[in-house]
C-alpha cells in the first residue's frame, strides 16, 4: 500500500483552485434567490469544501507522525466520507438550483432527477449498500492494499457519502418516507460499527497492529459522533413534518363547519 503524506504547495494551489468552483456556482445560485436561500446553507456548502480539501490533502494528519499510515487515511475517510458530504448534503444543492435556474431548465432538472439511474442511486437503500458495501469491499478484501490513497478513492467515498446523507436528510425532490430512512440510518449504523470493530482484530494486509487499533477506533467513534448529528437531524424533521400535519388536521373541521 501505497500512503501519500500531506500535499505540495503546488497542489493545494490546484485543489483550491478546483473548489473555489462549485464555491462562486453556489454562491452565484444563492444570490439568484433574491435573498431567500438561508445564509447557513450557504455556510455548510463552503464548510464542506473546506473539509473535503483538509481531508484530500492529508492535512488533518499532520500531528500524527510516521508508523500511522492507516490511521492517517482513516482521518481522510472521516473528513472525505462523511463530515464533507454531510455538509454538502445539508446546503442541499439541488434545491438551490432547482430554485435559481430559469422554470425551463428547472422542469429539465427535474425531469433528469426524476430518470430511473437517478432515482436508483437517491434511493437510501441504494445508497446505503454503496456507502456501507464499498467500505466493506475495501477494508476487508485485498483491495486495500492494492488502491491505498489513489484520488479515484476520495472520488468515491465522497460520492457515495454525499447521495447516503442527502437520502437520510431528504435534501432532494421527493425524498423516501421517514421510517424506511431510519431503518436504513440504522442498518447503514450497525454495518459501520461492524466494520470497525472487525479491523480492530483484522488489520488490512501490511498494516501493523498499533496503527490499525488506532485507526479502527478513530472510524468507530468518529463514525459515530458523524451518524449521531444525522440520527439528531432526522428526528428532528419527522418530529415537525407530524406536527405540520397534525396542525392541519386540526384546521380542517374548523374550516369545514365556517359558514359558506
Amino acid at each position: 500500500m501505497t500512503h501519500h503524506g500531506p500535499a505540495s504547495v503546488t497542489g493545494v494551489l490546484l485543489l483550491v483552485s478546483a473548489l473555489a468552483l462549485p464555491l462562486v456556482c453556489y454562491g452565484i445560485a444563492a444570490t439568484e434567490t433574491k435573498g431567500s436561500w438561508p445564509g447557513w446553507r450557504t455556510a455548510c456548502w463552503a464548510a464542506g469544501l473546506a473539509t473535503l480539501g483538509l481531508g484530500t490533502l492529508g492535512l488533518g494528519t499532520l500531528g500524527l507522525g510516521t508508523g500511522h499510515a492507516f490511521t492517517q487515511h482513516m482521518v481522510s475517510h472521516l473528513l472525505v466520507g462523511m463530515v464533507a458530504p454531510l455538509l454538502l448534503a445539508l446546503a442541499a444543492p439541488v434545491p438551490l438550483a432547482l430554485r435559481a435556474l430559469p422554470v425551463a431548465r428547472a422542469r429539465t432538472l427535474v425531469r433528469v432527477l426524476r430518470s430511473a439511474p437517478l432515482r436508483t442511486l437517491g434511493h437510501p437503500v441504494t445508497a446505503a449498500v454503496l456507502n456501507a458495501g464499498g467500505l466493506w469491499l475495501l477494508y476487508a478484501t485485498p483491495l486495500y492494499s492494492a488502491v491505498g490513497n489513489h484520488p479515484l478513492l476520495h472520488v468515491h467515498l465522497l460520492a457515495a457519502g454525499y447521495l447516503f446523507a442527502a437520502a437520510i436528510l431528504g435534501t432532494h425532490p421527493r425524498p423516501a418516507g421517514f421510517p424506511l430512512r431510519a431503518a436504513v440510518l440504522i442498518g447503514y449504523l450497525a454495518a459501520h460499527g461492524i466494520l470497525a470493530k472487525y479491523l480492530y482484530g483484522h488489520p488490512p494486509a501490511g498494516v501493523p497492529t498499533a496503527d490499525a487499533e488506532l485507526g479502527a477506533q478513530l472510524m468507530y467513534y468518529g463514525g459515530d459522533a458523524v451518524d449521531l448529528v444525522l440520527i439528531v437531524l432526522l428526528c428532528r424533521a419527522w418530529f415537525r413534518t407530524l406536527a405540520r400535519r397534525e396542525q392541519r388536521a386540526q384546521h380542517v373541521p374548523e374550516r369545514a363547519q365556517s359558514p359558506s
